[in-house]
């Protein structure tokens, strides 16, 4: 029986996966146009599984040899000599347990890198033994390395990619035997080494990876090829699930990273399967809303990579933190160190030339993290919504009222009148630190990206199968809020609800404190201010 996977590479016979053969087609156009190239996205993005399927596709017209880096000691990088034997002894290792052709001359040739006495061979002894193989085979030669980037502070390794970009040029220019195609993955684009590696006596000027073509196709799974693994599971297992509407749900909370769609329906299926007594309820929004909840409360390897990236670059954290907390808006600038780092690591994403947070999920886990921070300080608003859950949650609802009315009063109580320094993102902070205690274990929540500045904020609470829209505003004056009315309301049918919540930050002294009702159409806002 298939299953959904999240580690390793998935198995299209074992694994429930989207369908990645428009993807591999594309990538072979490349290949048979004899690029070279480097496939750089974010930790379990799905580089290894797409070599995997571009290694099956191009067997049948290509010699290929796909090796991982993954197989190499840390001391195969320190000289050239131990780095031929390592490379070597992987490619003789893909032969014994592989379908890659080695002529016999060459195979000896190769057995001779690693055999005792002879262990002194160079990075040219290599690469010329390269160029003898791709004269001597009947079939053109593409070579494939997964985890490239382990070896990217190598010095040794810069020398190879140098002496590939060699032979790239010599095959165009000379007509010189070469690899059709060299196709490098891993999270770091190769193509920046010159930036991170330097000898003892000069700094390399030119990358020696100048001469690889963009790889610009989408990785990303659509709300198709999601919907068309849904489609494959709902045939086996029979849930009665409405597999559009789920796959566009899975999409707007993930924007296609590939882990996080691939482990929500793995939670889903093994994890939220267990909580619920109907199992037709499973496949549904409130299913998936539960396992959403269940993934931003792991500690995974996807997380952990995030969280340690932030951690070892804080100025990578006080961009995000800006974006998220403060609400600003970063032109997208592929120049920009920072902001290319952050794409590398599948943090941000450039939408309309503006730096985005890569998807709804990152956004919580992020801002988790950073209300965290603020949580590890004396908290009374934690403290007293975590108290008073039983108060806000009836027959399984959230009494998003009472919550507004409530958190007035304390705000009011601690921390007094609000004073001219106060800022949209404190109150904004203040309110879901008072919240998360509320929903924790239940519910989740997330900022609605495109209504996040410094003068209004959508806070989405997710309540078992049940949404809350609350709109955070400074006010502005009358027409402001009255424009705001009209937002929210727009934005209420949008999620086919008939009731929204505002709160207002009010520094006019004469202002009426408390919620109240107001009808807008067939609207109902409750409307706090503080």
């Amino acid at each position: 029986m298939k299953r959904f996977n999240t580690t390793a590479v998935c198995i299209p016979s074992r694994h429930y996966m989207a369908d990645l053969s428009e993807r591999v087609a594309e990538i072979q156009k490349m290949v048979d146009a004899g690029a070279y190239f480097t496939i750089n996205r974010a930790r379990q993005y799905g580089k290894t599984t797409t070599l995997t399927a571009l290694r099956n596709a191009l067997q049948k017209s290509y010699i290929v040899i796909s090796i991982d880096f993954q197989g190499l000691e840390d001391t195969s990088f320190k000289t050239e000599e131990s780095f031929c034997n390592g490379f070597i002894k992987l490619i003789l290792e893909e032969n014994e347990y592989g379908p890659a052709e080695i002529p016999a001359g060459i195979r000896s040739a190769m057995e001779g890198f690693t055999a005792a006495d002879h262990l002194d061979n160079k990075l040219n002894d290599l690469l010329i033994l390269f160029r003898l193989w791709c004269k001597a085979s009947e079939k053109a030669i593409v070579l494939m390395i997964d985890e490239a980037d382990r070896a990217a502070n190598n010095q040794v390794f810069l020398g190879f990619l140098a002496g590939l970009r060699e032979g790239y040029i010599n095959r165009d220019t000379k007509g010189m035997p070469a690899f059709q195609s060299v196709i490098l993955a891993g999270v770091t684009d190769v193509r920046h080494l010159k930036s991170r590696i330097r000898d003892d006596e000069r700094h390399e000027v030119n990358s020696p990876w100048n001469i690889a073509s963009d790889f610009d196709i989408d990785m990303s799974l659509s709300e198709t090829g999601i919907q068309g693994m849904l489609r494959e599971y709902e045939s086996d297992h029979h849930t009665g699930m409405d597999t559009g509407a789920i796959a566009r749900q899975i999409r707007e909370y993930t924007n296609g990273y590939p882990y996080l769609v691939s482990r929500i329906c793995q939670l889903m299926d093994e994890k939220v399967t267990g909580t619920f007594k109907n199992p037709s309820e499973v496949w549904t929004r409130r299913g998936m809303d539960e396992a959403v909840r269940m993934l931003l409360e792991e500690d995974n390897t996807l997380f952990r990579s995030v969280t340690g990236k932030l951690s070892n670059y804080p100025e990578l954290k006080a961009s995000i933190r800006s974006i998220l907390m403060e609400g600003t808006r970063l032109a997208y600038n592929a120049q920009q160190e920072s902001i290319r780092q952050l794409q590398m690591y599948g943090l941000i994403r450039n939408d309309h030339n503006t730096v985005r947070i890569a998807n709804r999920i990152f956004e919580t886990m992020l801002y988790n993290l950073f209300l965290s921070d603020e949580e590890l300080k004396a908290n009374v608003f934690s403290r007293e919504g975590g108290l008073a859950k039983s108060l806000f949650v009836q027959d399984g609802k959230l009494n998003m009222r009472l919550i507004l009315e409530k958190f007035i009063e304390t705000y009011a109580q601690v921390m007094g009148p609000l004073r001219e320094r106060f800022r949209e993102k404190d109150g904004r902070e203040q309110f879901l630190l008072y919240l998360k205690p509320i929903i924790n274990g239940t519910g989740n929540y997330y900022i609605e990206a495109q209504t996040r500045d410094q003068t209004r904020t959508d806070v989405i609470v997710d309540y078992p199968g049940q949404q809350y829209i609350i709109e955070l505003e400074i006010w502005r004056g009358e027409r402001y809020h009255s424009e705001g009315e009209r937002q929210i309301s727009e934005y209420l049918d949008y999620w086919n609800l008939t009731t929204g919540y505002m709160l207002s930050f009010n520094f006019n002294k004469k202002k009426e404190q408390g919620v109240k009702q107001v009808h807008i159409g067939d609207k109902l806002l409750y409307e706090g201010t503080l």
